[in-house]
């Protein structure tokens, strides 16, 4: 479905002033706090009162605009007692609870002076409001940086977080509102957008990354460790992997804040596009050798190790994810670490002006890539507002930036083609083909941490 008209999510963030606000916010979240998914292993703990919600997002809204020393200030906040917390414990399984002997008042400097004591990817800082529902701080949390693992691209560590209210300030006017590690809303530019959207979760995405033909798609058996018998690899297994380093790569990209672009491309369709050169150039192409499958032969290698692993279990015949996210074996360790070489070093590339190529396998082609400024402009583009673009709004191409422009252009021509345009702030923009138009999906952060 399309529509020339704003989305509900713009119509809620828009005011007389064209932008939105701690206020605006505020009532969004009051709105979903309720259809919120929560992992209901975790403590559930009541929304705060309406001018406590507006309170904690204006003051959080001001910290953000403050610096501290030239750094913009950053932190995540965890709006509940000190009690929703387990007073054992700590990183990486659990958290580590820490609460100060007298409260600090709850106000934008205070917030600004501890921002670089809990550092946003390790710390959270605790606030609650007493009975009056004045608001404190009581102390801070700290998660360690293992929780991100999943959001990188690594191997999920499971924390339980409560579902309480948590807000992470990512920049200047940049909130992100959660219940737990359920996104309700972010503020960003004077936009409400959310609740979460991970692209990679996307049925289509399942289609696009196909792994490679001759990458081995059965397990390979060591010299030294035959497998006792069959094992076979759930279907899933492959794409998931192949999923779990292109989300590596992507959140590599973003934290070197430099910007960029990846252009992922059938094989075929890959050669055929550089030998012709009409479309797509590269200034730098790697050789046609193992090295650049190096993900390739990684991904068949943990197959086999996981293959191997599971071989000799009495009670396990299949190669599932869940196995390669709870094995604590060496060798998948090892492994799980060269995947990570690999995404920085991708990561790098994209340093370079120009898009960096790799095959949809995720095999690397080259980098300095430039897309050719002749293909006829795009004037509009649909805006998927969910995962399958089942529901969509048309806009127009002259308000966004070069590197986005040319995406939408080559994917009109190349239409088995996928663009992720990676901005200097963070934001990941994915740019096909689908349903007879160019299409792109913003991903919308889905944790208090992937901001």
């Amino acid at each position: 479905m399309s529509t020339e008209d704003p989305s509900a999510d713009q119509r809620e963030s828009a005011t007389s002033g064209g932008g939105a606000y701690p206020h605006e916010l505020a009532l969004v979240v009051r709105e979903r706090w309720s259809s919120a998914h929560i992992d209901t292993t975790a403590p559930v703990l009541p929304l705060p009162d309406a001018v406590v919600l507006e309170r904690v997002l204006s003051v959080c809204y001001q910290a953000s605009l403050l610096r501290e020393e030239g750094r913009s200030t950053t932190f995540r906040l965890a709006v509940s007692g000190p009690d929703a917390f387990a007073i054992a414990g700590g990183p990486p399984a659990s958290l580590h609870r820490l609460v100060f002997t007298e409260g600090r008042p709850f106000d934008a400097h205070e917030l600004r002076r501890l921002a670089p004591a809990a550092a946003f990817q390790r710390a959270i800082i605790g606030a609650q409001p007493d009975e009056r529902g004045r608001l404190w701080i009581w102390g801070m949390i700290h998660s360690g940086p293992r929780w991100l693992q999943s959001v990188r691209g690594g191997r999920e560590i499971r924390q339980v977080i409560p579902a309480i209210l948590m807000v992470a300030v990512a920049g200047p006017g940049r909130l992100l509102v959660s219940r737990g590690t359920a996104t309700i809303a972010e503020l960003s530019d004077g936009i409400i957008g959310g609740p979460g959207m991970d692209l990679l979760q996307a049925q289509w995405m399942f289609d696009v990354l196909l792994p490679a033909d001759d990458a081995g798609s059965q397990p390979r058996r060591g010299p030294r460790e035959p497998a006792t018998r069959r094992v076979e690899v759930d279907p899933a297994f492959r794409p998931l992997l192949t999923r779990h380093v292109l989300r590596r790569i992507l959140a590599t990209i973003r934290e070197g804040q430099h910007g960029g672009a990846l252009i992922l491309l059938p094989a075929p369709t890959a050669a055929n596009l550089l030998a012709a050169g009409r479309h797509l150039t590269l200034k730098y192409t790697f050789e046609d050798e193992e090295p650049r499958r190096r993900i390739v032969t990684l991904t068949a290698e943990i197959v086999g190790a996981l293959a191997r692993l599971q071989g000799s279990c009495a009670d396990e015949s299949a190669v599932r994810w869940t196995e390669y996210e709870e094995s604590l074996a060496p060798e998948l360790a090892a492994l799980d670490e060269a995947l990570f070489e690999v995404a920085h070093l991708v990561a790098s590339l994209a340093e370079v002006d120009g898009a960096v190529v790799m095959t949809t396998s995720l095999e690397l082609i080259g980098f300095g890539g430039e897309i050719a400024g002749h293909l006829p402009e795009v004037p509009r583009v649909a805006h998927a507002l969910d995962l399958e673009a089942t529901r969509n709004q048309w806009v127009r191409t002259d308000r966004v930036g070069t590197r986005h422009r040319s995406a939408y252009r080559f994917c009109q021509v190349v239409r088995d083609a996928l663009v992720v345009v990676i901005s200097r702030d963070g934001g990941l923009r994915f740019v096909r083909w689908h349903n007879d138009a160019v299409t792109y999906w913003d991903q919308v952060a889905t944790g208090p941490w992937e901001v």
